[in-house]
């Protein structure tokens, strides 16, 4: 089974602050009168998770009556076991993940959309940039196998033939592009080109997603049963994460540096928790965001989903998606 987005991230991304857990205030919970809730992060702490930790350390879910504890994934930590065993009441996802994890049989519902637009880009050097799906063709990428039908949903989308692509699998790092071995690296551009930027490496990044690879990224996941049982919750806690993001949008180098003072043992670098910050910027904020709301998605966008999940071998229906949370949050 081909698990096309954050395989390779989660399995290369080297970190030391593998098997922290904390509480998502970080400090003693008030709990006498606090509904206990679990979250399920999708990675490591960082600042890729920067508008939660600020709805913790601020308040806004305990004034909503909730005591909110965030659980970090990573290589050992999938999203999904602990939100389908009711562990979790959310987890942060990906649409790919979801759908195959309901073409199993999993109850999910995707509640609210964190990343308007996927983070996989083709990372280049400045020396030979890849600006358009074009400039594929005669390059080496480097990229893990198991990701290839994302490539091929890129090259489908564009009318470009894969077969003039030169696949060089390679572990989640910049080294093999800054040496020389590959053209160009198939990432997230919130990570390896921040990587190779704070570095000084002069590189180029070109979104996917503005070509037409549509799937929604770091997106909230439920079950059927704690829509239907624990509504009230899970609207609490949605409206925390409002309010989160909203102040993350207005000041991400307060969020990096609250970021680096919630986790200071995680080996965090600041300067590449900053740009990572700016950089997740144009991915979760846009036109549709500034008109909704943080979380947003519409029939279109699940629309462009749906087509593009195809693409990757998941055949799903708009009723994966469930908007009407984000409508009881918004009013």
């Amino acid at each position: 089974m081909t698990q096309p987005i954050h395989l390779t991230r989660r399995f290369f991304l080297q970190t030391s602050a593998a098997g922290f857990a904390a509480s998502a205030s970080g400090l003693p919970a008030l709990a006498a009168n606090l509904q206990p809730v679990n979250f399920q992060l999708s990675w490591l702490h960082s600042v890729q998770f920067g508008g939660s930790y600020i709805a913790a350390n601020k308040g806004y879910w305990s004034d909503l009556g909730l005591d909110v504890s965030l659980a970090q994934g990573g290589p050992n930590a999938p999203v999904e076991p602990p939100v389908v065993s009711g562990t979790a009441l959310v987890g942060i996802s990906a649409a790919d993940y979801t759908a195959a994890a309901v073409s199993q049989g999993a109850p999910f519902k995707i509640i609210a959309v964190a990343m308007q637009k996927n983070p996989f880009a083709i990372a280049s050097l400045d020396s030979n940039p890849v600006n358009e799906p074009a400039d594929l063709v005669g390059k080496k990428i480097g990229m893990a196998v198991a990701n290839t039908p994302v490539l091929q949903a890129l090259c489908t989308l564009n009318s470009i033939d894969i077969d003039q692509i030169e696949i060089v699998p390679t572990q989640y790092d910049p080294a093999p592009l800054v040496s020389g071995q590959v053209d160009c690296l198939l990432c997230w551009e919130t990570d390896l080109p921040v990587a190779m930027t704070v570095q000084g490496v002069g590189n180029t990044t070109m979104l996917m997603a503005d070509y037409g690879y549509a799937v929604h990224s770091q997106t909230y996941i439920a079950t059927e049963e704690s829509l239907a049982q624990r509504r009230q919750e899970l609207v609490s806690l949605l409206k925390g994460e409002v309010m989160g993001w909203n102040d993350y949008h207005k000041d991400t180098d307060a969020a990096a540096e609250l970021t680096l003072q919630m986790f200071p043992d995680a080996g965090l670098d600041p300067d590449a928790q900053k740009l990572q910050a700016a950089r997740q910027v144009p991915l979760m904020f846009s036109d549709l965001t500034a008109e909704f709301g943080f979380g947003w998605f519409t029939e279109d966008t699940v629309a462009a989903n749906v087509e593009t999940l195809a693409l990757l071998g998941r055949n799903v229906t708009p009723d994966l998606w469930d908007r009407s949370l984000l409508e009881e949050v918004y009013g």
